[in-house]
């Protein structure tokens, strides 16, 4: 049994309007002051914890870097100053 070309066309057509369903945005309520407050204190408390989180990456990185040398034998150089600005 041979289908008319119309009927092959359906399906493609159903799932295209479902996925175009699926990714429609519904609009954001406003926010009030307590939710305001309260997303402000959560932007805060993410931005501190980044923080702390990145201070002991770079601790943990420079504990890394100590025991590669001191396994290796390399001697560290001079600390290197960084250049002054311009003013």
């Amino acid at each position: 049994m041979k289908a008319p070309k119309f009927w092959m066309v359906v399906p493609a057509l159903l799932v295209a309007g479902a996925v175009s369903l699926a990714y429609a945005k519904l609009p954001v309520a406003p926010m009030d002051d307590a939710a305001k407050a309260a997303a402000e204190a959560k932007k805060a408390k993410a931005a501190e914890v980044a923080k702390m989180e990145g201070e002991q990456l770079a601790k943990s990185q420079d504990r890394a870097v100590a025991h590669y040398k001191k396994e290796h034998g390399i001697k560290s150089a001079a600390p290197v100053k960084a250049p002054a600005k311009k003013k």
